[in-house]
């Protein structure tokens, strides 16, 4: 490009205000610059190779870069360098059609912002110009540092990565006809996680091939060299094939290159005209190939290798992330916008190809941008045991309402790493078949099953999680010790979930096998601190735990799940036979309050006992038969919903996508847990008692969790921690003096 002008032209066009430096010519604009590429009934450029789109993609890959860099260097903050490296990529998937575009690379951000800048899906959030872009950039309820759903036009969330391909995957599985693109930095490709899960899904859906991976192989991660940046192109294609990729595409920028830089990646944006437009149109003939072999039935990389930073501050890892230094008024940061900047003709011609590209603003035509609908799943049918009765295996009577969904909702789908049938659930796999290549009946295996069963708790979590997000339903099944491997991501959902724009059946999961029952398996078995994980997020607004006591219990609390949308719900349940002690009202009032008294005896003084957990009930009863001989009253009370324990304002509930600000009042909460003392007990973390201990006023103590041991029963495994009718029987006394 030619000299810039900080002095804009009097034919801007309005959304340009804000915009720093405009180029005085565009070299080729006259030639390829007079109609936009994408007519006014289209949805794509006519051709990859028809000179003119070339012209306009490249155009497009240069306002992206300059928005990038400008927008992160107005607050000096944020990362310009991985986005800025496959620039062409992104204009290429955009100018044939694809909006549908997700990304494993929260760091891409400015871009993606950038790009649904241009085309108007941020005007829903009243960024019309480029100076509100840039004055939103990185504020609250502006464009967030890292990608979510609550920026129209955005399919997913972005942070930790190993993420992104479970929300391409899901929302491949939804909708077979559209393409489902997504960014992975060759940084991120160092977590082993993505491609497995890739390789997984790959064997359960092989029809299922309408997601893409597009690698931006630009050398680096972050603040140093990528883990892969030494491999060669025919290791890289290797890597791909060996983990059932059939289709390997690579446009590599050093074959373009008339600069005869350095080292094995490249910067295209310094080739000559003539260069830069080969390399684009490599680009867009890659992508479209790659596009159509996706589509069309063929699992497909598309792999773009050019230097990291390309065309903005900084090259290699120094492109990464901005630092107070990096400013607008930084000469090398001032430099560089000089350098990339557009004429106004040009800018307005990209804007109007990014308005018609794929029929529209992303923020309109995204498929997740309105619901998914469903199907209705009628009354399940509940079955209510006697209270009292024989005892029941809690998780096998949710295992058939379960099952029962499945059979009603044919999207729906249960993820398991551990065996559905060590959990208690086996009637689920019966019903709805594992999915698997070998058809097999004695173990329940079909290739058109409904249970998915890697073994990864990421990628059980991660496809679970990513078809709540895109609309469907879904059950996270797992061993209460292992859902810690896949509850990352499980947390980047169900926080999205709060800001989304839309409403999206909620994400639930039921964690069996809790410690107590794991005796003899040892502490690698016994790790119940996901609940403390759970404590904590709690106070997120639309996070609830469930604890039901019993069968009955638990299919209330499935119900009530199901009927509820952007939250994030963990029931947690035992897989041993245990005592009915609850009818269905007791639960439904259970989840309504937050606990449920199963026991009341009288006394001279009075001692309440908060109960989290199935197992955890035991011992309690056993200290109110001996209390009760001593002529000391007894509460007892299962808590089944702890969040709706705590106080409003302990909880940034009034801040959720479909609030719930259902919480226990005084009276309520006197009614449960007022006594002269009282003491709440966890078989797992004790920060699940935190509501109660906060509001309660009398003495109280608490009896948790500690850690593991390998141990011949439950009870001794209680002992071993403490929870014995003993023990809480002598502090009962102990507070009550």
């Amino acid at each position: 490009m030619t000299a810039a002008t900080s002095n804009p032209p009097s034919a801007t066009p309005t959304f340009c205000e804000g915009i720093q430096y405009f180029s005085e010519t565009t070299p080729g604009f006259e030639t390829y610059g007079q109609e936009p590429a994408i007519g006014p009934d289209a949805k794509a450029i006519p051709s990859p190779t028809d000179k003119a789109a070339v012209f306009q993609t490249l155009l497009y890959a240069d306002a992206l870069r300059y928005l990038t860099l400008q927008v992160t260097a107005s607050k000096a903050s944020g990362h310009p360098g991985g986005f800025a490296s496959q620039a062409e990529a992104y204009a290429a998937l955009v100018m044939l059609g694809y909006k549908n575009i997700l990304t494993e690379v929260g760091h891409h951000a400015p871009g993606f912002y950038s790009a649904l800048f241009l085309d108007r899906s941020l005007e829903a959030m009243g960024i019309t110009t480029v100076q509100q872009l840039r004055d939103r950039f990185r504020e609250k309820h502006g464009l967030l540092g890292h990608l979510s759903g609550y920026i129209p036009g955005v399919l997913a969330p972005a942070g930790p990565l190993g993420q992104g391909q479970h929300f391409a995957m899901a929302a491949a599985l939804l909708h077979r006809q559209t393409l489902f693109p997504f960014t992975v930095g060759d940084g991120g490709l160092g977590e082993p996680y993505i491609v497995s899960s890739m390789a997984h899904f790959h064997t359960a859906y092989p029809q299922a091939t309408n997601f893409l991976p597009v690698l931006v192989w630009n050398g680096y991660s972050q603040e140093h060299h990528s883990m892969v940046s030494l491999k060669s192109n025919a290791q890289m294609e290797a890597f791909w094939r060996g983990n059932g990729f059939e289709e390997v595409i690579l446009v590599n920028a050093k074959d373009f290159d008339d600069r005869n830089q350095q080292g094995d990646y490249v910067d295209s944006t310094v080739f000559s005209l003539e260069k830069r437009l080969a390399f684009t149109e490599a680009m867009l003939v890659a992508t479209d190939k790659a596009a159509r072999s996706a589509l069309g039935g063929t699992l497909t990389v598309l792999i773009i290798k050019q230097l990291k930073g390309a065309g903005v501050h900084a090259r290699g890892a120094k492109s990464h992330n901005l630092y107070p230094k990096d400013t607008l008024d930084s000469p090398h940061i001032m430099e560089t916008l000089k350098t990339i900047a557009l004429t106004p003709a040009a800018w307005e011609l990209v804007r109007i190809n990014c308005d018609r590209a794929g029929g529209g603003a992303a923020a309109k035509t995204a498929v997740t941008e309105s619901e998914l609908p469903l199907a209705d799943l009628g009354q399940l049918p509940l079955e209510e045991y006697t209270v009292g009765g024989e005892a029941k295996v809690s998780t096998t009577a949710m295992g058939r309402l379960v099952a029962t969904v499945g059979e009603r909702d044919r999207t729906f789908v249960v993820t398991n790493a551990d065996g559905n049938e060590a959990s208690g659930i086996a009637n689920i796999n019966q019903a709805l078949k594992i999915i698997h290549p070998t058809p097999d009946d004695l173990y329940n295996q079909s290739p058109n099953g409904q249970v998915y069963e890697p073994l990864s708790e990421d990628a059980c979590a991660g496809l679970a999680a990513g078809l709540c997000l895109m609309g469907a339903r879904t059950l996270w099944c797992s061993y209460e010790s292992f859902a810690i491997n896949g509850l990352p991501i499980w947390q980047t959902v169900t926080q999205a979930m709060a800001e989304l724009r839309r409403p999206t059946p909620s994400t639930i999961a039921l964690y069996t096998a809790g410690a107590l029952e794991q005796g003899r398996n040892g502490w690698t078995h016994q790790r119940p601190e996901i609940e403390a994980y759970y404590a904590a997020m709690m106070r997120n607004g639309n996070i609830f735990p469930l604890f039901p006591p019993d069968a009955n219990s638990i299919q209330v609390c499935y119900e009530w799940a199901l009927s509820t949308k952007n939250k994030g719900i963990a029931i947690i349940a035992s897989k041993s036979p245990l005592p009915i002690r609850t009818t269905f009202a007791q639960t439904r009032q259970g989840l309504s309050d937050g606990a449920v008294m199963l026991q009341k005896t009288p006394g001279d003084k009075t001692i309440a006992f908060a109960v989290v957990g199935d197992m955890s009930l035991m011992p309690v009863f056993e200290a109110a038969k001996q209390l009760a001989t001593q002529g000391i009253g007894v509460k007892i009370s299962s808590v089944i919903n702890p969040r709706r324990l705590y106080r409003a304002s302990d909880v940034a509930w009034k801040t959720c996508s479909e609030p719930d600000g259902g919480f226990l009042d005084d009276a309520g909460f006197d009614r449960l847990f007022g006594a002269d003392a009282l003491i709440g007990v966890a078989g797992g973390a004790s920060g699940m008692l935190e509501p109660v201990m906060l509001r309660s006023m009398a003495k109280r103590d608490t009896f948790a969790w500690k850690r593991g041991e390998t141990t011949a029963s439950a009870g001794e495994l209680m002992a071993f921690n403490g929870l014995t009718a003993e023990a809480l029987v002598k502090r009962a006394i102990e507070l009550l003096k």
